[in-house]
Parts: structure tokens; sequence; C-alpha cells
């Protein structure tokens, strides 16, 4: 596995491979890694010849007051996890080598971006869409692979690729959740034991209003409320409980077309995300005949 630092170096290592006919697969991060991006990478691998990795704490994307200084970092480790996988090339790269001094051009999501954790983070998603832009240009990848459990993300980005005319496929893997329930994530060596036996509140929540829909439940203000008397046993503060049209994260009153059930939920330790989509068996019929 090579690991590349400088920004041209990738870029003109991505141009070399593609000349030379190989494909390449993509997995941007933050680091401290986990299973679930262990399986992105696994998903990479069987679509592309050549598996890039980047580890990169975008400052961009962080508010004022949020936890970019303390972002959890432990790059040797990440290596060896990198090696472990497979990885063909490991770009690092520097705050500064990403953003020069003079930085001046964003990229601007205007439709999904605000609401859920657009409206929580003013100016999250533009660091995100930026910075996911630049890494496409530098890696020059075919597919990138991305998590599922960033829900709103993902759709974002998806939007951003069909809308900028970016040719990559965008491959989302599933969010791989520990024996309890609870999504992986690097903020969760934020929890306290108690904070982190009280989080998998989120995915029962969900759980439970996914039952309900499946018993033919449809309303959202009976699915909501479900799901905060679930949080509410917990120490757990509601940030959102949202329930949106899973394509145009508009918000909705009752479960007809696919719903994103979206939730933020803050501990002491750490703000946790975790969703479902809820798909009505009362509309599914009609949908399909259409």
């Amino acid at each position: 596995m090579k690991i590349i630092s400088d920004p041209q170096e990738m870029q003109t290592a991505a141009q070399e491979l593609r000349r030379a006919g190989k494909s390449i697969g993509f997995v941007p991060t933050m680091g401290f890694l986990h299973a679930g991006h262990l399986s992105l990478m696994n998903i990479a691998r069987e679509k592309a010849d050549v598996v890039v990795v980047s580890i990169f704490v975008n400052p961009a994307q962080f508010g004022p007051n949020e936890d970019f200084a303390t972002y959890p970092r432990d790059f040797e480790r990440d290596e060896q996890l990198c090696r472990d996988a497979g990885v063909d090339l490991l770009f690092y790269p520097a705050p500064a080598a990403m953003y020069l001094p003079d930085h001046s051009v964003w990229i601007d999501e205007e439709k999904l971006s605000g609401g859920l954790c657009g409206a929580a983070r003013p100016g999250h998603f533009r660091g995100v869409c930026t910075v996911v832009a630049k890494l496409m240009n530098i890696v020059l990848p075919d597919c990138m692979v991305m998590g599922e459990k960033d829900a709103q993300q993902l759709r974002i980005i998806r939007r951003m690729v069909r809308d900028l005319n970016f040719p990559v496929e965008i491959i989302s893997g599933a969010t791989v959740r520990a024996a309890d329930g609870l999504a992986l994530s690097s903020r969760n060596r934020y929890l306290s034991a108690k904070e982190r036996a009280e989080a998998v509140c989120l995915s029962r929540a969900l759980n439970r209003a996914q039952a309900l829909v499946e018993s033919g439940e449809y309303r959202v203000s009976q699915l909501e409320a479900v799901i905060w008397a679930e949080i509410e046993k917990t120490s757990g503060s509601i940030d959102y409980i949202e329930f949106v049209d899973d394509e145009t994260l508009e918000p909705v009153d009752v479960v007809e077309k696919p719903v994103l059930a979206a939730l933020a939920v803050c501990f002491s330790g750490a703000r946790l995300i975790d969703h479902t989509v809820l798909k009505s068996i009362q509309f599914s019929g009609t949908a399909g005949a259409d």
C-alpha cells in the first residue's frame, strides 16, 4: 500500500492508473476507522481494480463550537487497518494542502440540505460538498462508496454528482451496527458506559416505528410519538425527529411513498444520528401499478 499526502501527486497517480486502463474505487473517510468503513472498502474492492481510501478530517464541515480539534485520530491504527483490507493507495493530506490560504470557491446544495442535520449544523453540507468534489477531482474515481448511515449526506452527494455531471458512480453500503443495534460511528467513543448502554434507544425507537408501519399505522404523528417516548426514557436530548420523503427530503404527514425517518440525539459526550426507510404495504401496490 502506498501512502500519498500531496494532492497533485495523488492526482498524477490516479491519471496514470486511468491511462493504464485501471478502474478506481474510492472510499472517503475522516479516519478512526471501524467495521463500517471496512465494509465500504470491501465493496470498492469488488467494484474496481484499484482501491483508494482517503483520511481527512475536513475542517470546513465543522462548526465553530463542534469537535474538530478533539475528533478522534489514530493514523497508525488506520494505516494498518487499510493495509489489512487490501487498500492500494491511502491519501492522507493535511488541511493546508486541501485549502489554500486564499481558498474562495465553495459548493452549496440548496434543496436537500436545509433540514435534518443541515438545520442543526449551518454550513456543514457546504463543507461536505466542497471537500467531496475536491477529493473526486484528485482521486478521479470510477465509483465512490459511501455509507448509508449518513442518509442526508448520501442523498446530497448523489444530487451534486448528478447536477454537476461528475463521471462517478455513487455506491452505498449498508449501515453496520453493533450487536445491540447501535450504528457504528467514530464518535461512539465519546460516550460514557451509561450513555453507550442508553444509545441503543435510537435504533430501538426506529425499529418500533417500523413495526407500527408494518402493522398498518401510517400517520407520522403516531410514529413520532413512539420514537419520542422511547428516547425520553434515557438521558439523551432530542435534536430532531423527522419524517421526510426519501427522495426530496420534504416533510410528510403520512407514510405513502418511501419515507426517511431520521433522528439525532445528543448525549453529553456525542451527537448521534440514525435512520430507517419506512415503506407502507398499503400504498406499495398502487405505486407498482403506475
